[in-house]
């Protein structure tokens, strides 16, 4: 991606979109191709999305991603040419990550973490901030600044706020639509439509989901206001490696985007 580019174009919804894990280099080219080209037809800025390693798992025993991730991203970069985007979970890897996807990604729990939050500030790149469970909207300001104020070179990396609901109670997440306009005015929000209806550790040694509750509160959040979404898609979410039960399959994704385009034009 051009370092001179904003991702944030009036007019366009900027989509975070991919499985939610790298699982192998064909089936993610392969989605990747699927979503630029469900993309292409409309107007959205289109960033693809795939942990390279899933370090925040329920079990041990967990999958947490495939060995070569890093370098089947940037084969995303150069084969499908798109801007990639995925997650670090320590202030000491991100460098090296950084080097092989256009934008960062900082997990919802680590929200908090200095270290982590300057590290990626550093980097220059564009950062996607997601906002703990445990938070108020309004508090995730100084989260912003602590990106922000870790920026090299006296250049301020562009963050992004994202929303993925708020534990209410054990194993369950609700939204709280409040938050993306108090959010909005700090940051621009993007909303994930797919963590949002997890439910965590709900199969025991694993997270469960309500994916049927995805476009509902996507149509919800794009009718309030919001300047992105975050989707988790798959071919077929029944047998992905983590996160099946809220991912969203693929055939479903361009009918939503378009339902949420129509909204976005008459919201805040």
């Amino acid at each position: 991606m051009d370092p001179g580019v904003t991702l944030l174009q009036k007019d366009r919804l900027l989509l975070f979109a991919g499985p939610c894990v790298v699982e192998g280099r064909d089936i993610t080219l392969r989605i990747a191709e699927r979503l630029k080209e469900i993309t292409a037809k409309r107007p959205i800025t289109f960033v693809f999305k795939a942990s390279f390693d899933k370090a925040n798992r329920t079990s041990k025993d967990s999958f947490r991603g495939h060995d070569e991730a890093l370098k089947i991203l940037e084969e995303v970069r150069t084969k499908v040419g798109v801007p990639v985007n995925t997650d670090v979970h320590e202030s000491g890897q991100v460098a090296a990550v950084a080097q092989a996807v256009d934008t960062l990604q900082i997990p919802a729990l680590l929200c908090r973490q200095t270290d982590l939050l300057l590290a990626a500030g550093a980097t220059g790149k564009p950062v996607l901030l997601k906002k703990g469970q445990f938070m108020a909207p309004e508090d995730m300001r100084h989260a912003v600044a602590k990106v922000k104020e870790g920026g090299a070179g006296g250049r301020e990396s562009e963050v992004f706020l994202c929303e993925r609901g708020t534990s209410f109670g054990y194993q369950n997440l609700v939204v709280d639509f409040r938050s993306l306009p108090i959010m909005r005015t700090f940051a621009p929000v993007v909303f994930d439509g797919t963590h949002s209806v997890q439910r965590p550790a709900a199969k025991g040694d694993r997270s469960g989901g309500d994916r049927e509750m995805i476009p509902h509160l996507v149509r919800a959040a794009a009718a309030v206001g919001i300047d992105g979404l975050f989707l988790e898609c798959h071919e077929n979410p029944d047998k992905a490696l983590c996160d099946g039960p809220n991912q969203l399959r693929l055939d479903d994704l361009a009918a939503l985007l378009d339902t949420v385009t129509a909204l976005r034009s008459h919201a805040p």
